[in-house]
């Protein structure tokens, strides 16, 4: 089973997948939404950090870390920043977190993601814009997304047609002239509401 669901806080995110473990659903994986199997219903404790890396051996060595200390890697990888851990030790913490500072530190570095996007999409959007591979006066003028010469003084069945033939053109000409502007502006809503998350429980 897959679900698609989006969380900026961590703690929300872990209470429910402990839900779903609850009623039969485990965590298999994190990609493209989540992916659960089947299993028997039960209580389980599950912590999210957040981290990237750049070496497999420094994975492999964080999550070995988290295993000496009773807790199972159970999804992502080095590079996609998420990382779920499922208690497998009772006589272990109940958190992988050894106080509430470093607890706290997923956030910012979750923030700093965010914000290295917004930096990675403005010079493409610049370049964009300065090249007049995107005309962002179109979104102004929905208009000047349709091609079709003389459609606008067209009249009767050969506008309709016209019109309706380009239409699904325009859309992806004013998608595609949205998308980077778009983005950057959530990356870096994203950010700011991830850092408030920091600040709020470091």
């Amino acid at each position: 089973m897959r679900k698609f669901k989006f969380f900026m806080d961590f703690e929300k995110e872990e209470q429910w997948l402990q839900e779903m473990a609850k009623r039969g659903y485990q965590l298999e994986s994190k990609s493209f939404g989540y992916k659960f199997k089947k299993a028997e219903p039960e209580d389980v404790t599950i912590n999210i950090d957040y981290r990237t890396f750049k070496k497999k051996e420094d994975f492999i060595d964080y999550c070995t870390l988290f295993e000496d200390s009773g807790w199972k890697h159970i999804a992502g990888s080095k590079s996609s920043g998420t990382q779920y851990f499922q208690k497998i030790d009772e006589a272990g913490d109940d958190d992988i977190f050894s106080d509430k500072s470093s607890k706290a530190g997923k956030y910012k570095r979750y923030s700093e993601m965010f914000i290295q996007m917004a930096i990675c999409y403005f010079p493409i959007l610049v370049a964009l814009l300065t090249t007049e591979t995107i005309d962002m006066g179109a979104i102004l003028n929905p208009k000047e997304l349709f091609l079709t010469p003389g459609l606008w003084e067209m009249t009767g069945a050969s506008f309709w047609g016209a019109f309706l033939f380009e239409t699904p053109f325009a859309f992806f000409r004013g998608f595609a002239t949205l998308l980077f502007p778009v983005s950057i502006i959530l990356f870096l809503f994203f950010a700011l509401k991830a850092k408030m998350l920091y600040e709020e429980k470091k």
